[in-house]
């Protein structure tokens, strides 16, 4: 009886199993990888996105995610925040510390000084576009700071030297051109910069209808590549962030503070003048130097190198200065000459930046969008610094040692 009814058992199983299918291997449809794009509109403030002219901005935010406000390192100038945005270092650790420079061993670094910008040394850390090509992606890049610099011995692998005058319609075709190439040759990683609204805020200040034009410049540019990206098929596919280095503040010849009304300028040697003053002085005047600037003006602070408040982190680079001052929210350290020079020119007033990170008026911008993001999400203010490791997340990269933090981000993302 067992036998039979094993023999019967045996007989059931074998007739399944002839009629069940062999499993084949699921079809995997192929997915090309995703792209990212970083934009920067100079001088971009936090709120200018509520301004008419603004639309595609707002369209791109409402898709994705905005920042309240993101806040800049110190100072709030345009080529340390650039270098912040895409390395996650402050200021004190990538050595950029202004938009003017001494240092001991290079000389003077300059926005003018083409060839000074091309020397890697002057450039601390590791770009997001190094990052990039070190791992095996491509990068390329419009018009960056520091990325005219073989940084750690690599450029991108598509760069050129910074032109002010190239079209904004011409950077949007170059980025919608490599977008267009070939998935295996084409840049993982895309940046590109727009310095009309910077422009503007300085001539005419933050609330000028000229600054209004200049938004309404970049805005179209940025609708341009939106559509771009659109007719491609593309807009699944592609991570946009559009990022400023810092605010933007009214300032006039009233708000002066003139140096030579409280020291013999033949005591120092002033790196950088306004808002922040960079100032050496010279050998056995520091102290003396020190004592007659120290609460000289109620709108200017002055420290020595090693004490300047720790939220500022601009201590501990050598190109820092032994002195360095600070304007507050609206006023100019100056000369009696560059006055001399406002009167002559009729100036009555514009705009700048530099001034404390921690002002509302220091406040840029930060808004993304794209497969990666959430949808509709406002987030509260965060530091630039963290901009570097969100975008190595971004691009499946292992990211170079920052002070930035993934964590501090992750909520803009889906």
């Amino acid at each position: 009886m067992r036998i039979h009814a094993f023999v019967a058992l045996l007989a059931t199983v074998v007739a399944c199993t002839a009629q069940t299918p062999t499993p084949q291997p699921a079809r995997v449809a192929y997915a090309p990888p995703r792209q990212l794009i970083l934009i920067s509109f100079d001088g971009f403030r936090y709120d200018y996105i509520n301004r008419p002219a603004a639309k595609n901005l707002r369209a791109l935010a409402a898709r994705g995610v905005r920042a309240e406000r993101m806040i800049p390192s110190f100072p709030s100038k345009t080529f340390p925040n650039h270098y912040t945005l895409v390395t996650g270092l402050t200021p004190e650790h990538h050595g950029i510390v202004a938009n003017v420079i001494r240092d001991s061993v290079l000389g003077t670094f300059t926005l003018r000084d083409t060839l000074a910008q091309s020397e890697s040394r002057w450039w601390g850390g590791e770009p997001i576009w190094v990052t990039a090509e070190l791992q095996g992606k491509r990068a390329a890049i419009v018009g960056w700071p520091g990325s005219e610099a073989a940084i750690k011995g690599r450029h991108a692998t598509w760069w050129s030297r910074y032109n002010h005058e190239q079209p904004r319609a011409e950077k949007v075709q170059l980025l919608l051109d490599w977008l267009s190439l070939p998935p295996n040759e084409a840049p993982s990683l895309m940046l590109a910069y727009f310095h009309e609204v910077d422009g503007a805020g300085h001539s005419f200040g933050p609330w000028a209808p000229q600054v209004d034009s200049a938004i309404a410049q970049v805005d179209s540019a940025l609708g341009a590549l939106m559509d771009g990206i659109a007719a491609r098929g593309m807009t699944d596919r592609v991570d946009i962030i559009v990022v400023s280095d810092h605010g933007m503040t009214p300032v006039s010849p009233e708000r002066a503070i003139i140096l030579e009304d409280y020291i013999d300028m033949a005591d120092v040697d002033v790196i950088d003048w306004n808002p922040v003053g960079a100032i050496e002085p010279k050998p056995g005047a520091i102290d003396r130097v020190y004592a007659r600037l120290r609460g000289a003006h109620p709108a200017m602070q002055v420290y020595k190198k090693g004490e300047v408040p720790a939220h500022f982190h601009f201590n501990a680079h050598p190109r820092i200065t032994s002195l360095v001052l600070v304007a507050a929210d609206g006023w100019t350290i100056t000369s009696r000459s560059q006055v001399a020079r406002w009167r002559e020119n009729g100036w009555r007033g514009g705009g700048n930046h530099g001034f404390d990170p921690d002002l509302i008026s220091m406040g840029a911008t930060f808004v993304a969008a794209g497969p990666s993001f959430a949808s509709g999400r406002e987030l509260p203010p965060f530091r630039n610094v963290h901009v570097y490791p969100l975008m190595a997340q971004l691009l499946g990269l292992r990211a170079a040692s920052s002070d930035g933090s993934l964590d501090s981000l992750r909520a803009a993302l889906r």
